[in-house]
């Protein structure tokens, strides 16, 4: 795979459910806030000890606000050797009404 797929919140909860790893750039205080049971926190500052730790070849959903961010970072984790990564297509806020029970609170998993 050498670009990256949209998804509906719908398909990243089936990756989701079969171990994909759940990546959220949204910035920290809201991370914190509410997001994604089990996703674990990117920025600037994490990216590169994720990239350097992570599998490759494990499928990844990257998650933002909306789903337009998300497309960026994707491409990137595609430019930096990942073969199977998907942007969620209405970010978190679609994600929150579409499985309200499937969220947190607090800092990274």
């Amino acid at each position: 795979m050498s670009e990256f797929k949209r998804i509906p919140p719908e398909q990243a909860q089936a990756l989701r459910e079969q171990g994909a790893v759940v990546v959220d750039i949204r910035d920290p205080a809201t991370y914190a806030a509410l997001h994604i049971s089990g996703s674990k926190h990117l920025d600037n500052h994490s990216v590169s000890d994720f990239i350097r730790n992570a599998d490759l070849d494990a499928p990844t959903v990257v998650v933002c606000y909306h789903g337009n961010s998300s497309q960026s970072a994707a491409a990137y984790l595609i430019s930096q050797g990942f073969s199977d990564v998907y942007s969620m297509d209405g970010g978190f806020e679609l994600w929150r009404t579409t499985f309200p029970a499937e969220t947190a609170q607090g800092t990274s998993e």
